[in-house]
């Protein structure tokens, strides 16, 4: 596999020997989610408190630009990742920041699928966004490992996963994670072209929460209050895939729905 590197406009791209992009980053703002889908990866941070995640999961490393953002603005959190190519890891510290910090970011270079049959932590937070050259993401796209996913989950852990919604076995892919998630998942098509993002839950909830007495936000009302509240603190602004969203049918009586 080839790792190349290209810039325009002031954006830096990681590629795999092929035009399909890999990571972004903005070379001005290296802690920045320069891709659409990166930013609506991190839908989950609405959905439970500030201190949350403490423990977080990324198959896929890519650019780091999900590593880097949850780094930068989670500092409570533990940042476990999981890459099969180790020269992925030298491209992000090389070109793309990826911090130095083992105490609260380790990587381990393994498959993912077999990383998370060994794997007897817990996560608050999953995330899969692992392509090979040709967009393929083999056996992290398989109902054996979105099982593998929900045994790892924390009692209030989500998982979100990118999905390329114009392979034609697209729908047979929400299939397989809706299985293994008991329905208890939403899909978003993303405002990036051809992408889309899957959050599931291994609870049934209102808002991705077990119950409504628990912690965290329930309305969509608050959802917006949250999007505001870490927009403030990031620059992160989730507002428009709120909209997306309310558009798509998961907004039910003024509650995000699973």
């Amino acid at each position: 596999m080839n790792i190349d590197i290209s810039e325009e406009a002031g954006v830096r791209y990681l590629h795999f020997g092929s035009d399909w992009v890999q990571g972004a980053m903005r070379i001005a703002r290296p802690f920045a989610l320069e891709l659409e889908y990166t930013r609506e990866m991190m839908l989950p941070l609405l959905l439970r408190p500030d201190d949350w995640p403490q423990r977080v999961l990324l198959v896929g490393l890519g650019a780091g630009s999900l590593c880097k953002f949850l780094w930068r603005y989670r500092p409570e959190a533990k940042l476990t990742v999981v890459e099969i190519e180790p020269r992925v890891e030298a491209a992000a510290r090389q070109f793309f920041k990826l911090p130095d910090d083992p105490q609260r970011l380790h990587l381990h270079f393994a498959d993912g699928a077999d990383f998370m049959i060994q794997s007897r932590q817990r996560y608050d937070l999953i995330l899969v966004d692992g392509f090979d050259s040709n967009a393929r993401a083999g056996r992290l796209d398989s109902l054996p490992f979105y099982l593998d996913c929900k045994a790892r989950l924390a009692k209030e852990g989500l998982l979100c996963v990118n999905l390329l919604s114009r392979r034609k076995n697209f729908n047979h892919n929400i299939k397989q994670i809706k299985t293994a998630f008991d329905d208890h998942v939403i899909v978003i098509r993303s405002r990036d072209e051809g992408n889309a993002i899957a959050l599931a839950t291994a609870h049934s909830t209102t808002a991705g929460l077990p119950s409504p007495s628990n912690r965290g936000l329930k309305t969509f009302d608050e959802l917006q209050a949250a999007a505001q509240h870490l927009r403030q603190a990031t620059h992160l602004n989730l507002l428009p895939m709120l909209a997306n969203l309310a558009v798509s049918g998961h907004i039910k009586k003024g509650m995000l729905q699973f």
